[in-house]
């Protein structure tokens, strides 16, 4: 197999890949460019103050939109995988596409917490009915030659799309606000939506004469079957702690450099070094948008990921997984330690190769410990820690940031100890902008006066140790899993 893998070289590799394979890769590239253009920011547009665009709503509210809509994102391919293998590949992706476009542009028009909710469930069900499909196609359309490498293209696009999605919505919205970033998601998925109708031909698939609920009873009793092994489910148990850990990029860590965070000094940074991107990157106040920190996650991982694979190639998979977590959990309480952009920065790269390490070997553990021709039934199971953490991280991004974190929270005892009080933010009366101003303006400080004497006295950067605490726990789980299943399994 390596030989012919060598015999077919780049150029060829390239050249063997089928239309649907090339179709499906840049159908992923702009799906992933649509939904993380919009996650990226989903958190700064729900919490931020109305009288710029955005929607006012508390830290709770917002863990509860984005936790559980995305919970039931990774737990429904369970189901849509099965529904899409009956009524085939184009139906799906057409069914997909229409149901993310209509979720995408309806979510910039809704404001109500209602109504937000339920159009990002519309969303959530578009995208889970098209993961399964796009990983098939390429499944489908490669072979022993070029499964490897293609995968490995497909992946490469998934980085692409989320890279520069969140690239151009933090550019958008700066010139254009809050509702071009769904404008833009919507576009990106229409293109796919053109793509699958006009130039998408269904690649071969094996038919059943089975009905569509005897199909989805099937899936769900091959789940069941594979999470009867007990080494699968208790290693899956356990990665929901990775998981959970590493959702705090994306749900909390934007908030937190929002509301904390002054992100000059990485302008002024990148100026003395790349004086044109950092001109792109600038927002009104001359600094750089939260989300467009957090992206360099993503950056990252375009750059590094093959030094990083070529690094732990021959690592055992537990052994990665537990070296690249404690790397992952050093970069997250990096990043919430100290209220400084620069070290921020520096805890998201220690963050990515943390990520690079831990989460490939994932995968390649699974498919070690399945049964020999139950691979694939073994790796339907990898999203499930992913949903159950996406279910948990509320707990975190909502609840405790909300109690511990909270800028509002925070000032508003500050201002109890000195006999002050404020309206409640209301939307359309008072603003989260004008509390921020006459608090300011009640402590005789600045914005930023005030931001430093708050961060000071009542340290919100400790939401950290949680954080951490769960990436330690994770490492203390694999290592006695090890001891006690992971003998048993030849790494």
């Amino acid at each position: 197999m390596s030989t012919e893998k060598q015999d077919l070289g780049f150029v060829g590799m390239l050249k063997s890949f089928t239309k649907p394979f090339w179709l499906a890769s840049v159908m992923e590239l702009f799906e992933r460019w649509a939904w993380y253009g919009l996650f990226a920011v989903l958190a700064l547009y729900l919490t931020g103050s109305t009288d710029k665009g955005a929607l006012g709503f508390t830290h709770i509210e917002r863990g509860e939109i984005m936790s559980y809509v995305t919970f039931i994102l990774y737990l429904l391919p369970i189901v849509t995988g099965a529904i899409s293998d009956k009524i085939g590949y184009k139906l799906s992706l057409i069914i997909a596409y229409s149901l993310l476009a209509v979720g995408y542009y309806f979510m910039g028009e809704v404001t109500s917490y209602t109504a937000v909710f339920l159009m990002f469930l519309v969303v959530a069900v578009g995208a889970a009915m098209f993961k399964p499909v796009a990983s098939a196609i390429v499944t489908k359309s490669t072979d022993k030659r070029n499964s490897s490498f293609g995968f490995g293209v497909f992946y490469m696009m998934v980085n692409i799309g989320g890279f520069f999605g969140p690239l151009f919505s933090s550019k958008l919205r700066n010139e254009y606000g809050w509702k071009i970033v769904f404008i833009m998601a919507t576009v990106a998925i229409l293109i796919n939506l053109v793509i699958v109708i006009f130039f998408f031909k269904e690649p071969n698939r094996e038919k059943t004469e089975e009905t569509l609920g005897e199909t989805i009873t099937k899936s769900l009793k091959n789940i069941g079957e594979a999470l009867s092994d007990m080494k699968l489910t208790m290693l899956l148990l356990i990665m929901v702690g990775f998981w959970l850990m590493f959702n705090q990029l994306f749900y909390t860590l934007p908030v937190f450099i929002e509301e904390w965070i002054n992100t000059k000094p990485v302008y002024d940074l990148f100026h003395k070094v790349l004086p044109p991107i950092a001109e792109f990157l600038k927002n009104d106040e001359g600094a750089i948008n939260p989300e467009m920190i957090v992206n360099l996650d993503a950056f990252f991982i375009i750059i590094l990921q093959m030094g990083i694979s070529m690094i732990i190639l021959k690592w055992k998979p537990i052994n990665a997984m537990m070296t690249g977590i404690f790397i992952a959990i050093i970069g997250i309480a990096l990043s919430f330690y100290t209220n400084n952009s620069l070290f921020t920065v520096l805890g998201i790269l220690i963050f990515a190769i943390g990520e690079m390490t831990s989460n490939p070997k994932f995968s390649d553990y699974i498919a070690k410990i399945s049964p020999k021709g139950k691979e694939a039934l073994y790796m339907g199971t990898y999203f499930l820690p992913i949903a159950l953490a996406n279910l948990l991280t509320k707990w975190i991004t909502g609840d405790l940031y909300e109690k511990y974190s909270d800028k509002v929270a925070l000032i508003r005892r500050e201002l109890v100890t000195k006999n002050i009080e404020l309206p409640e933010i209301v939307k359309g009366t008072y603003s989260k902008t004008d509390f921020y101003n006459e608090a300011a303006n009640k402590l005789q400080m600045t914005q930023e006066q005030m931001t430093t004497h708050i961060w000071n006295t009542y340290h919100p950067g400790n939401i950290w140790y949680v954080i951490a605490g769960i990436g330690v726990l994770t490492i203390i789980g694999l290592l006695v899993y090890n001891s006690i299943i992971g003998k048993e399994t030849k790494d």
